[in-house]
């Protein structure tokens, strides 16, 4: 423990935001991050406690408490606040391969499991990630560094989203010659096109695939698996095969008018205002343009926040984010204490910056949209909401919406988001390799395995566990990893 009483000294400090009607003028990351010195004394502020719940990653009340990749957070806190980069990169680096992007995306469940939150703030652990892997580029401690052996086994991996990555990483550095496959033209698959710019700017995701690169991971794009290459040539060309596909099967709303023109899926909304992005800075029109459109986007998680955020930077003429649920409080119950993960109101960047734009939060709680109005071209040009009440099945125990009569509300909207969650994987991917599916439609395996029903091929990630964070992602490529590398070897030293 470096500094005894840091956390009696020190207050907690993150970085700066730019101001919500400055950031909206462009996609780019918008904090500017303390200098190495300020954040050393951020480090100073680790308790250094008996059980570092921080790390743990355990479950509680269904629901993760400290980090899933068991960072060793208490370690390289201490490092930071010493001053000592490179055996924090080193050490950060041993748990998760790409604190780059968990830097910049994680929730920080880290820092809600943290001890000194408990009565006070918690340690600013997600800024000291960034501190640490940032400082480890510019000193040159995350360069390329080769397997010196290679095993002569190969392994393909299908989607290159953070569980692929993770995985490919892995079994190359143990030696193993990998192709990562991506159907999209570039690789990163959620992390290059279902995350915005403002939250990961893709050239960072660029920066590690040149590392991985020159590590001898070789990728191949624009090439779809179950399509442009049947699940048999690679079975037959590869010693072993992970599928790490994701799951993007959008769940749907059923309601009247639901054929309207201007309803849209949020993975297509934000994978196409990427890519024209990426390939001309928008100017070839290429993208589900909100500019102008009073725009409903049904679905209050972090995926509506970024379609709120991204319609706004558009240029909408307002916005409104439709949650069924109702809202969470402010602080947390006396049900849901510490260390469980807070069940408390989180009011994002995309909010704030509706708030600031047009006046008042976007978020609109126990409703739902009960029929999509059309006019005559069959274009969307309103909503009728619903408002919802939960109530509990007697029989069964689970509660479930009622819809209230004469609650409905009519609102104008051209553009319609549905960022309501996802069902499971692609079917055609599952079809091809010819697995088995779990009830929730994500690949089957034993309970603790990443093997699926066919031979030699595995799982991981959102396609196996069903949508979830990018920390989750890592954890499940990683340990898909060690078991694809027992399978071949007959052991593991990863």
């Amino acid at each position: 423990m470096g500094k005894i009483t840091g956390f009696l000294e020190y207050e907690r400090e993150v970085s700066k935001e730019e101001e919500p009607k400055t950031r909206i003028r462009d996609f780019k990351e918008f904090h500017t991050h303390l200098s190495l010195e300020e954040q050393q004394i951020q480090g100073a502020r680790c308790m250094n406690c008996g059980v570092p719940f921080c790390q743990s990653g355990m479950m509680l009340a269904g629901m993760a408490s400290g980090c899933p990749l068991h960072n060793l957070v208490p370690e390289w806190n201490d490092m930071v606040f010493r001053g000592n980069w490179e055996q924090a990169f080193m050490r950060l680096h041993k748990t998760n391969n790409f604190p780059e992007f968990t830097a910049r995306v994680c929730p920080a469940l880290c820092e809600a499991a943290c001890t000194c939150g408990l009565y006070g703030d918690p340690v600013s652990t997600k800024e000291n990630e960034f501190a640490i892997v940032e400082t480890a580029y510019t000193r040159g401690y995350a360069k390329a560094n080769p397997p010196k052996n290679r095993t002569g086994k190969t392994v393909a991996v299908v989607g290159s989203g953070p569980a692929g990555l993770a995985a490919a990483d892995l079994l190359n550095q143990r030696g193993h010659k990998v192709t990562v496959y991506e159907k999209s033209d570039r690789a990163g698959g959620l992390l290059m096109y279902g995350i915005p710019n403002m939250k990961l700017e893709k050239k960072i995701i660029e920066r590690k695939l040149k590392v991985m690169r020159e590590e001898g991971v070789k990728f191949e794009t624009g090439v779809d698996i179950g399509r442009d290459i049947p699940a048999a040539e690679l079975l037959s060309g590869y010693d072993r095969v992970l599928l790490s596909c994701g799951a993007k099967n959008p769940r749907d709303l059923n309601a009247p008018g639901r054929d309207a023109k201007g309803i849209h899926f949020a993975v297509d909304f934000l994978s196409e205002n990427t890519k024209s992005l990426l390939d001309s800075n928008l100017k070839d029109k290429k993208f589900i343009s909100a500019h102008g459109k009073n725009v409903v986007i049904v679905g209050g998680g972090d995926t509506g926040n970024d379609c709120v955020g991204t319609c706004i930077r558009h240029g909408c003429k307002s916005v409104v984010q439709l949650e069924m649920m109702p809202k969470a409080p402010d602080r947390r119950a006396e049900n849901n204490p510490w260390p469980e993960w807070p069940k408390v109101c989180k009011t994002d960047y995309g909010q704030e910056e509706a708030i600031e734009c047009f006046g008042h939060d976007p978020r609109i709680y126990e409703t739902t949209v009960k029929e999509f109005v059309k006019d005559a071209k069959g274009m969307l040009k309103a909503v009728v909401t619903v408002g919802l009440k939960w109530t509990r099945d007697p029989k069964s125990g689970r509660t479930a919406p009622v819809q209230i009569e004469g609650s409905e509300k009519r609102l104008p909207c051209e553009l319609l988001i549905i960022a309501a969650g996802f069902l499971g994987c692609e079917s055609y991917v599952s079809d091809a390799f010819k697995v088995d599916l779990t009830p929730r439609t994500v690949v089957k395996t034993e309970p603790e395995s990443y093997k699926t029903s066919v031979e030699h091929v595995f799982t991981a990630g959102d396609m196996h566990r069903g949508q979830s964070l990018v920390v989750w992602a890592i954890r499940e490529g990683r340990e898909a990893a060690y078991a694809i590398d027992c399978d071949l070897m007959g052991y593991s030293n990863l």
